[in-house]
C-alpha cells in the first residue's frame, strides 16, 4: 500500500517537477519576436555599419551603462556582453563595442541602472553619434520591441575577513 502511494506521488509530481524546470529554462524573449531574428548578423557587423541593417530584428545582451528619459522614451546605453544561457550577458571582460537601446516607454531610472544586465529584442534603427568620454562615438541605435532586466544576484561572499582579538587570542569573525 505505502509503494503504491509512493509511487502515485511520484508519477504526479514529475510532470510538474519537468514543467517547472521547462519554465526555469525558458528564453526570456518571445518566441514571435526571436522568430524576426536572422541569427547570422553579428553586433559587429551592425555595429560597423548600422544603416545596412536597418530594419532588422536582432538580439543583444549587455550591461546597461548609462540610462536617461528623453522625450522620445527611454534611452539606454548599453556595453554588448557575449550572450550565455538563456540570452544573459556573460559576466567576462569581453565586449564588441556599445549600443543603445530606445524603448517608448518611460522605464524607471532607479531600477534600469548602471550595470544591470540586460537582453533586448530590437528593430536597427541606424545610428547616433554621441560623446563618449572625450570623443564622439557611432552608436547602432536599437528601437526596443521587448526587453529583459536580468534579477540582481544577490552574493554572500565577504572579500576580506576581519580579525578581531578577544582574551590574548586571534580569532576569525
Amino acid at each position: 500500500m505505502v509503494k503504491n502511494v509512493k509511487r502515485f506521488i511520484f508519477s504526479q509530481s514529475m510532470p510538474m517537477v519537468f514543467l517547472l524546470f521547462m519554465v526555469g529554462c525558458a528564453p526570456v524573449i518571445s518566441k514571435q519576436i526571436r522568430d524576426q531574428v536572422k541569427p547570422d548578423v553579428s553586433f559587429t557587423e551592425v555595429l560597423n555599419d548600422p544603416e545596412r541593417y536597418k530594419g532588422q530584428m536582432i538580439l543583444l545582451s549587455g550591461t546597461i551603462a548609462e540610462t536617461e528619459n528623453t522625450r522620445e522614451g527611454t534611452l539606454l546605453r548599453v556595453l554588448q556582453r557575449p550572450a550565455g544561457f538563456r540570452g544573459k550577458p556573460k559576466d567576462v571582460d569581453e565586449t564588441e563595442g556599445r549600443f543603445l537601446a530606445l524603448d517608448h516607454r518611460y522605464l524607471d531610472v532607479a531600477v534600469f541602472t548602471k550595470g544591470r544586465a540586460v537582453t533586448i529584442a530590437g528593430e536597427v534603427q541606424g545610428k547616433r553619434i554621441l560623446p563618449l568620454d572625450e570623443a564622439e562615438y557611432t552608436y547602432p541605435l536599437i528601437y526596443v520591441k521587448e526587453i529583459y532586466l536580468w534579477p540582481v544576484e544577490k552574493s554572500y561572499y565577504s572579500p576580506s575577513p576581519s580579525w578581531h582579538i578577544g582574551f590574548g587570542f586571534g580569532y576569525y569573525h
